[in-house]
């Protein structure tokens, strides 16, 4: 049977970093310890776990070093060429306890971290259309189980303790495409770049827009939000339909744009119409022309004053799926 890491993100921790945050960053002992007790879904996944004759430890990571512990317990044996590699053959499994697509985010990032191979050192075993090799699969235990709009809700992945539990067991998993980006981060779900006013009204923005070879905006259209899927969490903005579909095993990135255009009818003045202009391809940049430009990327707030890239690194992570 398999040893099972049951990993939880401190509360109030930074999404994207990993470390701990105002709920216990500077708290008091009581406070730590608070934020250090196993919540009810993790405490029910461990007890499902034992019970199928799993050995289980429960985690609480404050920092990207606490995580960076966790994960080189899934490295594989020395490399002649010195990298570090992850096992394909490791007893050990990992459960990520996740509150949101960005706590997600936050391992799956410091994953890539680890067993990305630097530029100098790539090594001829890596496929030619990756920077990472197969990371190690990793199962989801979302902790709101009402959430129907996460990574794992999209994916129809379990989301109740005992199902997460079974799933691990099992050992089946589902490869899934990653987008990493040139920010130093890495996408899971998808981004929506533009803001919006305290009203919650989109704000235009100008920006070129490529993916691939197709330019779905050249920088003079005012546009008010663009989707970056790897899955479907963006599909939509303030009503409006922007991707087509979320498919986070096909290979590719899907990208939409939605820009308002005056169209004008005879006798009856001018009105707006949206047009939503989509692509799907390899990689994706964003070019802003007006200076700063807000976004979210798997619900982390952001913000990019210069061209930022995303590509697709296609099956590069794993999900246990039961």
């Amino acid at each position: 049977m398999y040893d099972v890491i049951l990993l939880s993100l401190s509360e109030g921790s930074p999404s994207d970093a990993g470390a701990c945050g105002s709920s216990c960053g500077g708290c008091g002992v009581l406070e730590k310890e608070a934020c250090d007790t196993p919540r009810v879904p993790v405490r029910e996944c461990a007890d499902a776990l034992k019970a199928g004759g799993a050995l289980v430890e429960m985690i609480t990571a404050h920092s990207d070093a606490e995580i960076d512990e966790v994960i080189a317990r899934l490295d594989g044996p020395t490399r002649a060429d010195g990298l570090t590699w992850p096992s394909s053959e490791s007893r050990v499994r990992l459960v990520v306890a996740s509150a949101t697509d960005g706590q997600l985010r936050a391992v799956v990032r410091r994953l890539v971290r680890r067993y990305a191979p630097p530029p100098s050192k790539r090594p001829a075993d890596l496929a030619a259309d990756r920077t990472v090799p197969d990371l190690p699969p990793i199962a989801i235990l979302p902790l709101d189980v009402a959430n129907t709009t996460d990574l794992a809700a999209q994916l129809g992945l379990p989301r109740v303790p005992s199902a997460v539990a079974e799933a691990v067991l099992s050992g089946r998993t589902r490869r899934l495409d990653l987008l990493r980006n040139d920010g130093g981060s890495v996408t899971v779900d998808g981004a929506l770049v533009g803001g919006v006013d305290d009203d919650g009204r989109a704000l235009p923005w100008r920006g070129r827009v490529e993916v691939d070879d197709a330019v779905l905006s050249g920088g003079d259209d005012p546009i008010l939000a663009c989707a970056i899927g790897n899955g479907a969490g963006y599909a939509e903005f303030d009503g409006l339909r922007l991707l087509a579909e979320g498919n986070a095993e096909d290979g590719t990135v899907e990208v939409a744009v939605a820009v308002p255009m005056v169209v004008k009818k005879r006798f009856k003045g001018t009105k707006i119409r949206i047009e939503v202009r989509r692509a799907r391809g390899r990689a994706v940049s964003v070019l802003p022309r007006d200076g700063e430009l807000q976004f979210l990327d798997d619900g982390v707030a952001g913000s990019m004053n210069r061209k930022r890239s995303w590509w697709t690194e296609a099956g590069a992570w794993a999900v246990y799926a039961g």
